[in-house]
């Protein structure tokens, strides 16, 4: 994980940039503590929390930070000397200032955990890369319309979501890891609250207290089986949260069981890349049943989600919108079937659907998938929904029609959502074009000889059946001219379109163009 993506996830309050010579790319592979009576240990791709030195008393620890190849220091300050910052840039390590009450002990632990959490992603290969926790929490906020924040069984902060919304006392006080107002804690012990959150995935509602400063809250317990992991809270701000909050919450919960498993519990984080397995060949169906608690007897289906309007976008970019999708899509198939699986794999999104009751409303789900990637994230993705199969073992006949669709949605669909019922003929004729751009051989060369713009025209022609007025329309030019084209086409190539023959494959190849 690149510097930069450790300071989006941190993100306020906790770091401010001093100064980044080389900029923010570079990768961070550990997070430290530096203490004025430590030998310095520093290895390349260290973060580096500078602990008990400031101003200038910080400064030996800088140059032995950069020295050792660290990727950034952080020091405490509102605003570090600027013998500080001319320091670090004179040693090409990048300052970052830390807020006096920020606690070491708890920035240490929530910057180990975005990186940590980073690296056990990309060991367990493309599996169910939903991002790390800060960006479930990002995805969590935009989906129910709160700021959110994940906690562990000590209700410390693992993870939370950046907001420009007004947060409360509590919300701040428990970033920033210092205890919340007593007097509301108590009174959420009293309430059960806790209790209700350790039992089960119960969504509970914590009414808003004016008098402490604490705005309306949802919670939810995070669970691997009946062991509670932490919770999930999510603040109301200026507006009301959304009609989803409560369903995206329990989706939320499940998928990040599978984070907090896979931190506690490295071994078990093959699980993350059992769909990747699957979509691979190395995995069976039925093993793969069997490791989610499927029944591999049951109906089962597969959609695939693409993300559109990021040719532009540089590549951190667009890794970070497609992870936020991911998550998104996460969230809402964990909501649906507690043992969906997601993966990503060449530049899409695999989700797999287990466990199918009669008539599952798969398309009701990928369009609400799709419309809150766009309203929420303001992302453009388009999904394909592959047959229902009747068990696990057939789920690669549904990932191969869900491909099939997508593929032609690429090329010439406007729809956000689609089955193979909705586009046969655009799959088809799709796939003949791949076969007929596989062999060059097969070529009329009169129709490879026209120019663009008569082959533009001849396609519109033959595509309305030869009604010059629609195809005209179309084309944005006069009646007039398209009969020009089209007859100065055929006589440039010497054919007779009355030929149906000629028509049908000058149609097939003129596509190709």
């Amino acid at each position: 994980m690149s510097l930069r993506q450790v300071l989006i996830a941190l993100g306020d309050p906790f770091v401010e940039v001093q100064a980044a010579p080389h900029g923010l790319e570079a990768d961070v592979l550990d997070v430290v503590i530096l203490d004025p009576d430590d030998v310095p240990d520093i290895r390349p791709g260290d973060l580096v929390l500078v602990v008990g030195a400031r101003g200038r008393a910080a400064l030996p620890l800088v140059k032995a930070a950069a020295a050792g190849g660290a990727v950034a220091v952080a020091v405490k300050a509102d605003a570090p000397a600027p013998v500080l910052r001319q320091a670090a840039a004179d040693a090409g390590v990048a300052l970052l200032a830390v807020r006096p009450e920020v606690r070491w002990e708890h920035l240490e632990a929530l910057a180990r955990g975005v990186v940590t959490n980073a690296r056990l992603t990309a060991d367990a290969g493309a599996g169910e890369a939903v991002g790390d926790l800060f960006g479930l929490a990002q995805t969590i906020a935009a989906l129910t319309g709160g700021s959110v924040s994940i906690e562990d069984t000590a209700s410390r902060v693992l993870a939370y979501s950046r907001s420009s919304d007004e947060v409360d006392e509590l919300r701040r006080l428990s970033i920033l890891g210092r205890q919340g107002p007593e007097p509301y804690l108590k009174m959420l012990r009293e309430w059960g609250v806790y209790r209700r959150l350790r039992a089960g995935e119960e969504v509970v509602r914590i009414d808003e207290h004016p008098e402490l400063g604490i705005r309306r809250r949802l919670a939810v317990g995070v669970h691997a089986g009946t062991r509670p992991l932490g919770a999930i809270w999510v603040q109301e701000g200026a507006a009301p949260l959304t009609e989803q909050a409560e369903r995206a919450l329990l989706g939320a919960a499940r998928v990040t069981a599978l984070h907090l498993v896979q931190q506690r519990e490295p071994a078990v984080a093959f699980r993350e890349n059992l769909l990747a397995s699957l979509l691979d060949g190395r995995t069976e169906a039925g093993s793969l049943a069997e490791q989610i608690g499927a029944d591999p007897d049951r109906p089962a289906a597969v959609v695939v989600f693409a993300l559109r309007g990021q040719e532009h976008a540089d590549r951190t970019e667009h890794e970070l919108r497609r992870a936020e999708m991911t998550g998104l899509i996460s969230v809402h198939a964990a909501a649906y079937r507690r043992t969906a699986l997601v993966s990503q794999r060449s530049g899409r999104t695999y989700a797999l659907l287990p466990d199918l009751p009669p008539k599952a409303p798969l398309l009701a789900l990928t369009r609400e998938i799709v419309a809150a990637a766009r309203g929420h994230m303001g992302l453009r993705v388009q999904a394909a929904v592959g047959c229902t199969v009747p068990t696990v073992d057939e789920v690669m006949v549904s990932r191969g029609e869900a491909d099939r669709v997508l593929d032609a949605m690429a090329r010439d669909l406007d729809a956000d959502v689609a089955t193979l019922a909705d586009v046969r003929s655009r799959v088809l004729v799709g796939e003949t074009l791949a076969l007929l751009a596989g062999h060059p051989r097969i070529r009329d060369p009169r129709l490879t000889a026209l120019d663009p713009e008569l082959a533009r025209s001849l396609l519109a022609y033959l595509d309305e059946f030869g009604d010059v007025r629609t195809a005209a329309a179309k084309l944005h030019v006069h009646p007039n001219t398209l009969r020009y084209r089209v007859r100065r086409a055929a006589e440039l190539g010497g054919f007779d379109l009355d030929d149906p023959l000629l028509r049908l494959f000058a149609q097939l190849q003129l596509r190709l163009s």
